[in-house]
C-alpha cells in the first residue's frame, strides 16, 4: 500500500484517485473548489461515469479515500503527488499550463522529504523538464524527489475498465527508483498481464498526444470516405468492415459520422500540431484530421438544409446532445455546434439527452429540452439522432412517424437501416449510405 494524493479532482483526478484506492492505496484527493469537495465529501459525483459513485461511496467507506482542502496535509501525508490538472486549450491552439504549473508552484514548498510528483494530465513535450526546473527552484537542498510522466488513457463512459484493464500503462521516469515505485502502484495489474512501457520524459508525454491524433485520424479519414460514398454510390460501413477486417488496421473507430468530439481529441490533436509547429515542422496528417473534422461538422447544417430547404421557421428535433454515449460531457460536442449554427439560421429547436441535458441548458439559450424523445418529437419537421445512445436504438418507429410534422429522419449515427426506414414512411438521410 503507498499513500497518494491526487491534486486536481476534475473527470481525471476523480477517476484515478478512485481506482488507485481501488488497488488497496490510501489516497487523499485535493482541491482547491469548497463546492465540488462538500459534494464528493457527501457523496454526489459532479459529473457522470458509469459505476464511478459506487466505486468511490466503498473506498470511502473503506477509509481508502478521502477529499479535502488540505493541501499542506495532503503533501504532507503522502509519497507520491498525482497532478491531475486541467490543461485547456489556449487560442492558438496550444496548451494552457497555468493551472498545472501554478499547481506545481504550489506544492514545491511544501515537500521535505522524498516525493515522486507524477505528471497525470496530458501535457506537451518538455513539460516534466519545467516541473523539475521549478521544484528545484522552491525544494530545500538535500531533499530528493523525482518527476515521472504516467499519461491517462481514459475514455468518457468506460473510464473505470480502462484504469482497471488498461491496454498498457505508459510511465516515463528518470531514476530506478521513481520506476519501482510506480510499478508497485500497478501492481494488481500484473496479473492481466498488462504492459508496462517504461521510457524517458519526453516519449511518453508524446505517446499521449500520438494515440489520441492516429485514432481521431481514424475517424476522419472514415468521414471522409463517407463523403466519397455518397458520390459514388458506395456503402460506408460495408466499406469500414472491409478494411477494418485487415488486422493492419482494425475494425475500431471506424464508425462515420458528425465528427469526434469531446475533451481530448479536439484538444490533442491541435496540442500535437503545436508541438510540431515549436519544433520546426508542420505535422500535415494532423492538420488535415483537424480541417476533416471541421469540415464533417459544417457538413451537418448542409444535410439538415437538403433535408428541409428552407431552415427559418422550421422545428428540428435534435436526439443526442452529449458527444458520446454513457457521458453527461458535451464540450466539443457536434451535436451543440449543430443546435447553435440552426439556431443562427433561425430554426426551432427541441433537444433531449438522457444524461446531458442539464450541462446543454447552461449553455445554450433558444432551444426547448424535452422529458423524453417523444416529445422532442413532437410537431417537428425533422428529427436528426446524434448520439447512439442505447435507448435510441430502440424507438418505437410508428409512433416517431405520427408525432413528427413530416416523416423525415437523419440518421448522424447510422443506427438504422436505410431500406427499413422507407419502408415505414420515412424519408431517411444517414452519412455514407447513398
Amino acid at each position: 500500500m503507498r499513500n497518494i494524493t491526487v491534486v486536481g479532482v476534475g473527470y481525471v483526478g476523480l477517476v484515478t484517485g478512485a481506482c488507485l484506492a481501488d488497488f488497496g492505496n490510501k489516497v487523499i484527493c485535493v482541491d482547491n473548489d469548497p463546492k465540488k469537495i462538500e459534494l464528493l465529501q457527501g457523496g454526489t459525483i459532479p459529473f457522470y461515469e458509469s459505476g464511478l459513485k459506487e466505486m468511490v461511496r466503498i473506498n470511502t467507506s473503506k477509509g481508502r479515500l478521502e477529499f479535502s482542502l488540505d493541501l499542506p496535509s495532503g503533501v504532507g501525508e503522502s509519497e507520491v503527488i498525482y497532478l491531475a490538472i486541467g490543461t485547456p486549450p489556449r487560442p492558438d491552439g496550444g496548451v494552457d499550463l497555468r493551472d498545472f504549473l501554478q499547481a506545481v508552484e504550489e506544492i514545491s514548498p511544501l515537500i521535505d522529504s522524498y516525493k515522486v510528483i507524477v505528471d497525470k494530465s496530458t501535457v506537451p513535450v518538455g513539460t516534466a523538464h519545467r516541473v523539475k526546473k521549478i521544484l528545484e527552484g522552491k525544494i530545500n537542498k538535500g531533499i530528493e524527489f523525482d518527476v515521472v510522466s504516467n499519461p491517462e488513457f481514459l475514455r468518457e463512459g468506460s473510464a473505470i475498465g480502462d484504469f482497471m484493464r488498461p491496454n498498457r500503462v505508459v510511465v516515463g521516469a528518470e531514476s530506478e527508483r521513481a520506476f519501482e515505485i510506480m510499478a508497485d502502484i500497478y501492481r494488481p495489474l500484473y496479473l492481466l498481464e498488462t504492459p508496462i512501457i517504461r521510457t524517458n520524459w519526453e516519449t511518453a508525454e508524446l505517446i499521449k498526444y500520438a494515440s489520441n491524433a492516429f485514432l481521431a485520424t481514424k475517424i476522419s479519414f472514415i468521414n471522409e470516405m463517407a463523403n466519397l460514398c455518397e458520390r459514388v454510390g458506395a456503402d460506408v460501413q460495408v466499406v469500414a468492415r472491409g478494411i477494418g477486417l485487415d488486422g493492419r488496421i482494425g475494425t475500431k473507430f471506424l464508425h462515420a459520422g458528425p465528427g469526434f468530439g469531446g475533451s481530448c481529441f479536439p484538444k490533442d490533436t491541435m496540442a500535437l500540431a503545436s508541438i510540431a509547429k515549436e519544433a520546426g515542422m508542420e505535422a500535415k496528417v494532423v492538420q488535415a484530421t483537424i480541417e476533416v473534422n471541421l469540415q464533417q461538422r459544417r457538413g451537418m447544417v448542409e444535410r439538415v438544409r437538403r433535408a428541409l430547404g428552407e431552415i427559418k421557421g422550421k422545428q428540428i428535433a435534435i436526439l443526442g446532445l452529449a458527444f458520446k454515449p454513457n457521458t453527461d460531457d458535451i464540450r466539443n460536442s457536434p451535436s451543440i455546434y449543430l443546435i447553435e449554427e440552426l439556431l443562427k439560421l433561425g430554426a426551432r429547436i427541441k433537444a433531449y439527452d438522457p444524461m446531458a441535458m442539464e450541462n446543454a441548458r447552461m449553455i445554450l439559450d433558444g432551444a426547448e429540452f424535452t422529458p423524453d424523445l417523444y416529445s422532442a418529437c413532437q410537431g417537428a419537421d425533422l428529427a436528426v439522432i446524434m448520439t447512439e445512445w442505447n435507448e435510441l436504438r430502440e424507438l418505437d418507429m410508428g409512433r416517431i412517424r405520427k408525432l413528427l410534422r413530416k416523416p423525415i429522419l437523419l440518421d448522424a449515427k447510422n443506427i438504422y437501416n436505410p431500406r427499413e426506414m422507407r419502408k415505414l414512411g420515412f424519408t431517411y438521410y444517414s452519412i455514407g449510405r447513398g
